[in-house]
Order: structure tokens, then C-alpha cells, then sequence
């Protein structure tokens, strides 16, 4: 069995204090709780207080996104041994908001899964489909391409941690939900391109989680599809009792 994985995205959300403030409610909340792992991704300014205020509990700390270089001119951006300074142990990459706001690629999330599985960082890479590629039939060539691209020169034995998300970009902040059994579908095809990349036995190891408009309400009913293996949750990780709902779904 594959142990699931519930993951909070916080996005453009939340100052250090608010962040103490979230975990002095949400740990008492989830403590004990040991059948998924649980993440919490704070912008970079929140990661030190996050890490600091899960200290000595189960939930882990990841960050919204790396750079790919080691270190440099680069304005603004953050390198994954920096991530690994400050007690960061996950990383989402790919997320369908970098890709439509800041110009992210498959190609670009190539390089930034590299530089995070080199600096043992746990990698949550994001794909999905836009609304028009989905009415268009193209789901399937999709994610299949956004895989491929994304795995391109990665072998399976540094790949081992790998985590990816289904998220179909219609379904993100829109209220909107993947039925249970569009995810369950999609998750196969992810897992059927990881076999082609990784192998078999890795993608049969694979966990795949879903996210867009992940709530306490239907979190029961998608997490009870045996091709889904955690949650990716954006606006109902931000309050302590909505995402400890989730976990404890």
C-alpha cells in the first residue's frame, strides 16, 4: 500500500505570526494522526517559523518552488541547498500557477526536479490540463507530455522519492471538482507514462495525489479511489480545523 500524502499549499497566504498562530491550533489537532504524512508549504518568509512551530511533531515543511541553478546572479530566487538549510524537506514544482502567472515549462520543470532530488529534496511535481484542453479531448496527451518532459534524463533510482499532482487547472480555486473516477483516470495515465519513464515497479510505488478544490466534504470520497494517493489542498489548508478535517478525513 501506498501511504497517502495530504499536502497544504498556501500560496500567497499567511506572515510568520500567522503561521505560529495556524500550527498552535492545527497540531493538536492531527497529533497522533500517523496513517498519512502530512506537509505544510508556507511562502519562503513563513518557512523558518513554519519549521520551527512543527518541531518535535510528524508534519513536515515544504516550499512553493526552487530555482534550478546552485547558486548566482539571480534576483529574487531561491536554491534548493537553501531549502535544505532551513529545514525544508519538500518541494512543489510545476504548480499550474506558476505556469500560467510566471511562465513555467515543462522544460523548466525538468531542470528545477533535478536540482531538488540532487539536494534530497522530496519533489511534488504538478501537471494537469486547462479547461479547453480537456473539452478538447487532450487530456491523455496532456499529461502524458508534461510527464515525459518532465522526467526527461532522470533515472528511477534518483527519482525514488518522487511525488507527483494530478491537478486539472479548471478545477483550482474554481469551486469546481474533479469527479472521483475523471481523477482516478487521470492518475492512470500518470502512472502508465511513469512506468514508460521509470519502469514498473516504480510506478506501481508512485503516489500520485489530486488537487484542485480538495475540501473536507469530498475529501472521504476522493480518497477512497485506490489510484489516489493524498491531496495537494490550496484555500481549505489555510484554516487549522478545514485542512486537519482533511488529514483526518
Amino acid at each position: 500500500m501506498r501511504k497517502k500524502l495530504i499536502a497544504a499549499n498556501w500560496k500567497m497566504y499567511k506572515t510568520p505570526d500567522q503561521t505560529r498562530d495556524f500550527f498552535r491550533d492545527f497540531l493538536p489537532l492531527v497529533h497522533g494522526h500517523e496513517r498519512d504524512e502530512i506537509v505544510v508549504c508556507p511562502t519562503y518568509l513563513a518557512i523558518d517559523a513554519a519549521v520551527t512551530a512543527a518541531k518535535g511533531s510528524t508534519v513536515a515543511i515544504g516550499a512553493q518552488d526552487v530555482y534550478w541553478q546552485t547558486e548566482g546572479a539571480f534576483t529574487g530566487e531561491i536554491c534548493a541547498s537553501m531549502l535544505v538549510a532551513v529545514g525544508t524537506t519538500h518541494v512543489i514544482i510545476g504548480h499550474s500557477e506558476r505556469r500560467q502567472y510566471f511562465g513555467e515549462t515543462d522544460d523548466t520543470v525538468n531542470l528545477k526536479l533535478k536540482s531538488a532530488i540532487e539536494a534530497g529534496l522530496i519533489p511534488i511535481v504538478c501537471v494537469g490540463e486547462v479547461a479547453e484542453e480537456r473539452d478538447a479531448g487532450l487530456t491523455d496527451d496532456v499529461l502524458r507530455r508534461q510527464c515525459l518532459r518532465a522526467f526527461h534524463k532522470v533515472s528511477a533510482k534518483k527519482a525514488v522519492n518522487l511525488v507527483v499532482a494530478y491537478e486539472p487547472a479548471w478545477a483550482i480555486g474554481t469551486g469546481k471538482t474533479a469527479t472521483p473516477q475523471l481523477a482516478a483516470d487521470a492518475h492512470a495515465i500518470i502512472r502508465a507514462q511513469s512506468a514508460d519513464s521509470f519502469g514498473q515497479d516504480f510506478a506501481d510505488k508512485l503516489r500520485i495525489l489530486y488537487g484542485g478544490s480538495v475540501k473536507p466534504e469530498n475529501a472521504q470520497t476522493l480518497m477512497s479511489e485506490i489510484e489516489i494517493d493524498g491531496a495537494l489542498v490550496g484555500g481549505a489548508s489555510l484554516d487549522p480545523n478545514s485542512f486537519a478535517a482533511i488529514v483526518k478525513y
